[in-house]
Order: C-alpha cells, then structure tokens, then sequence
C-alpha cells in the first residue's frame, strides 16, 4: 500500500519511506532519513539527520529523532541514529545521533518501549525488549542489555553499563555499571536482590534463577571481597551460562574507571568512529 502523509507534513527530498508508512500532521522527516514499512508517525514528530529507522514502529507526539549529539565535540559530521523494528516511542522524546569520539552512531533495538520524556543521549546502545518509563535519562555512550528495565526518573551516567534483564528502581541514579539479572535501587543505589519477576516474565526456568540467587547469596551477602566471592562463583556455578555472564559482567565492572567499564573503551569508540565518518565521506 501507499504511504499516508499529511498535507500539513514536511518530508524532504532525498527521504525514503517504506510501503504504508502514515506521518501525521505537522511532522518533519530530513532529507538523509528512512523509515521502514507500516512504521506510523504522529503529529509533530521529528526525524532529522543520517536516521535510519525499521519496521512496524509507533512514534508519536512530538518525538524527536536523529537531533544532532549535545556534546561540544560535535562539528556537523554525518553521525548516525539506528532504531530497529516494533519499538513504542512515546510523547517528548528525544534520541540524539552519535559523536565520533564515541563510535558515530546511537543504536536503539526492537520491541522497546520508551515512555513519555525519556532521552537517550549520543553513542548509547539499548538493545531489544528493553522499557524506559517516564523522564529515564541516558547520557552519552551508555550501553543498556536486552530486556532491562529502568523505572521513572532514573538518570544514567556516561559510559555506563546497565546488563540484561536488570531492573532499576525509580528516581534512581546510576553512576556505576548495573549487572544483569539483579534489581538495582536506592540512595546511595546498590543490588538489592535477583529480579526474580522479570527473568520470571521473560521466559527463564526456576533453574536458571535459582542459580542466579544461590550467586547473589556468595557475592553480595556473604561478606567476602569481590575478587574471592567471584573466584568462588566460578569455581561452584561457573558453568551455568547466566551465572558466567553475571561473573564476567562484575570482573569488567571491576577492571573499568570508576567502576564503568565502557570507560577503558574510548580509544576504541574514538577510532571506530573515525573510520565510519571516513567511510561515510567516500561514499
């Protein structure tokens, strides 16, 4: 079928729009934007820039996408804004492309559900199934895991790591890498249990979480240091998959400034980004 546009709509030569796509009224789409098939756009929504956004996606109320990055660093350069397929994005928000300095592009997955207000900043990743409720706040180069939860008002320092299937409690603030599987809350925030509710929602087996718990009980009620507790974890639990990769997700955290893994990785952002800009220009 055809595309729906508005009268009232802007959509710039150059822009592509997959097969029935529907833009409401008063919105705007850039020239260097695509926007995949069924994917319906409410009224003043926004989509500027290198944005490339996929299927089946419902953006609504004064959204805007692909704004250039709110970092002085940042000198008009073709950076990127990826949004995958199903993703609700809802009133007010705003995701901002990339920077160079941080890879040169902002990847949103699928089937994510970000709530009214929420702004995920320039060079994050959230990967699939991930909810951020109302006013959640990203700032620059944050990584989140698929199928994490993070509650209202919480805010996100740069560079952190938020893992798989975790869960942040509201108005929290998250100033270190969270790890998967466990519910993170409180001032000053801190793991507070397994989030049994939402691996139990997602499909894991009593197994899988109960392993989860007997690794929490060692490393964070057992009163040892970190490195013993993990070493123990390993050499009892190390072959349950979800246990290893709560393991390994603390030896990063550990091995990070200031307790951010993502931090020790800028060179390594800096130089992928250059080399996508060089790339970009060629073409």
């Amino acid at each position: 079928m055809a595309s729906h546009i508005h009268p009232s709509a802007v959509i710039e030569t150059g822009a592509e729009l997959g097969h029935d796509v529907e833009i409401g009224p008063y919105c705007f789409v850039g020239a260097r934007a695509k926007i995949g098939d069924r994917t319906k756009l409410g009224p003043h929504v926004v989509v500027d820039g290198v944005t490339t956004i996929g299927a089946d996606n419902l953006i609504v109320g004064q959204a805007n996408l692909g704004g250039p990055p709110q970092d002085l660093s940042y000198k008009g350069q073709p950076t990127e804004l990826v949004i995958g397929d199903r993703n609700t994005i809802r009133e007010f928000v705003t995701i901002n492309r990339g920077t160079i300095k941080g890879g040169g592009i902002t990847r949103l997955g699928n089937d994510c559900l970000l709530m009214a207000c929420c702004h995920v900043a320039h060079d994050c990743e959230v990967q699939d199934r991930v909810i951020m409720a109302n006013c959640a706040l990203l700032a620059g180069h944050v990584f989140v895991g698929k199928g994490a939860n993070i509650s209202g008002a919480c805010a996100a320092h740069h560079f952190v790591t938020i893992g798989a299937f975790a869960y942040i409690g509201g108005m929290t603030r998250i100033n270190q890498d969270v790890p998967p599987f466990m519910v993170y809350e409180g001032h000053q925030a801190r793991v507070r249990n397994v989030n049994q509710v939402g691996l139990e929602r997602a499909g894991f087996s009593k197994d899988d979480i109960e392993q989860l718990k007997h690794a929490f009980r060692i490393i964070y009620r057992s009163g040892e240091p970190k490195s013993r507790t993990l070493e123990q974890v390993r050499a009892e639990l190390g072959t349950h998959p979800l246990v290893l990769q709560l393991v390994e997700s603390l030896e990063n955290t550990e091995a990070g400034r200031k307790g951010r893994h993502r931090e020790s990785l800028r060179e390594a952002f800096a130089k992928l980004g250059q080399e996508r800009i060089t790339n970009e220009v060629k073409v």
